[in-house]
């Protein structure tokens, strides 16, 4: 089996399937600081790598690496492949692309999909599901109105929006454009509600607001989670995520 692992630069989770092999690709984000490590050579059949490696790994089939891992020596694997979702070094050689949260992460949705009609064989499909028109409104909302106060806009001088949650028409017209058939796109509302404000804070503070925190200073970011906490607690049901997933899937003309 030869495994292909395609890494996007900007996105969560892809995966490429062709005559049987799978690899998971992830991208790079902001590690905690006391993410582990590990000191040695690796051999294994498969190595998921999601903190500091120092040493050779070493797999069979296939090396997973998670968006928090890096590795300071070298990776022997069938094959490993870095690049962006957007630009995928690849024609002709996958029988289908499946991803997962993760082309919410990536601008160019016209790009993205002309990269990836490029990499499918004739006949090949797109199965895929990420974040949609309308995909956390409630929270960023507020996320917003929170960077525009008086004791927070200095933190977010330079911040860029790093998502994009595109609608189904505008999905649709990118992926005929870019030359796919049998095009079916669809919204897919996915509330999800924590059981406690702790539960809640921690969980927007590691996913939702990650990239906001790091803007912060440290009393700074415990203010902003607590004004978020709190506003959640006012909401029926209280400390709910409106998640909006949006559904993909197409197939390269045979």
């Amino acid at each position: 089996m030869k495994t292909k692992l395609a890494l996007s630069a900007l996105a969560a989770a892809i995966a490429v399937f062709s005559q049987g092999a799978f690899a998971q690709a992830a991208a790079p984000s902001n590690p905690p600081a006391d993410r582990a490590a590990v000191k040695a050579d690796l051999i294994a059949k498969t190595v998921t790598i999601s903190g500091e490696v120092t040493g050779n790994v070493t797999a069979s089939e296939k090396v997973l690496l998670q968006p928090t891992g890096s590795v300071d020596g070298d990776i022997t694997t069938p094959r490993l492949v870095m690049a962006d979702g957007a630009q995928l070094p690849f024609s002709r050689a996958f029988d289908a692309v499946f991803s997962g949260a993760t082309f919410h992460w990536i601008a160019d949705h016209a790009a993205l999909f002309r990269s990836i009609v490029t990499a499918l064989r004739p006949g090949g499909r797109l199965v895929a599901q990420c974040g949609g028109a309308g995909n956390l409104a409630q929270l960023m909302g507020r996320v917003s109105r929170l960077m525009e106060e008086r004791r927070f806009v200095p933190f977010f001088s330079e911040w860029t929006e790093l998502t994009y949650y595109a609608d189904v028409d505008s999905t649709k017209r990118r992926l005929i454009g870019a030359g796919f058939t049998d095009v079916e796109v669809w919204l897919e509302a996915a509330p999800t509600t924590f059981d406690s404000p702790d539960a809640y804070q921690q969980f927007i503070a590691t996913v939702c607001v990650r990239n906001h925190l790091t803007c912060l200073s440290l009393d700074e970011r415990r203010a902003f989670l607590r004004e978020l906490t709190v506003a959640a607690a006012r909401d029926q049901p209280a400390f709910t995520l409106d998640y909006w997933r949006l559904n993909i899937t197409a197939r390269r003309p045979a």
